[in-house]
């Protein structure tokens, strides 16, 4: 799977407001939600891709499945939000059921989006954020700078 990692330079008013913000938390929560709503973007781009591309002769829908999640990191410093089909790749032990999807069950979707050896890939979920890269950057940015000066506004 491969990742794309953004970094945002030439903000110093943003950082201003950011150093004055008290809480890292609070920062944390902010950061959360910009990057959601910057996400949200590319999940609905994805699932306008998938749209085209999905079979009207079958009843599993991949633009369904699509779904943005906030993802896990190690570093406390850091948010990770992620644009991916629900219910997975893979089928194992392990596997989310698919029973609750309401797309029905695509994890057929990496044969589409990578391709085989028989098949070609027709990607849906990179051209998303490749595509859509400078307005996910300037929403973060919008969302980010008006939720901190709401937060500064209200310490105050």
């Amino acid at each position: 799977m491969a990742s794309v990692e953004l970094n945002i330079e030439g903000l110093d008013d943003l950082n201003k407001k950011l150093k004055q913000l008290s809480s890292p938390k609070k920062a944390k929560q902010i950061a959360r939600k910009a990057g959601r709503q910057a996400m949200n973007l590319v999940r609905d781009a994805a699932r306008s891709n998938a749209k085209a591309i999905d079979d009207p002769e079958t009843r599993e829908k991949i633009h369904k499945n699509i779904v943005t999640q906030g993802g896990k990191s190690r570093n406390p410093n850091e948010i990770k939000i992620r644009v991916g089909v629900k219910g997975g790749a893979g089928q194992n032990q392990y596997s989310v059921s698919t029973a609750g999807l309401s797309g029905g069950d695509t994890r057929h979707f990496r044969f589409i989006e990578f391709g085989t050896s028989k098949i070609p890939a027709t990607p849906f979920l990179r051209p998303a954020l490749a595509n859509n890269a400078d307005k996910v950057i300037t929403k973060f940015v919008q969302v980010f700078d008006a939720e901190i000066t709401k937060a500064l506004r209200e310490a105050i």
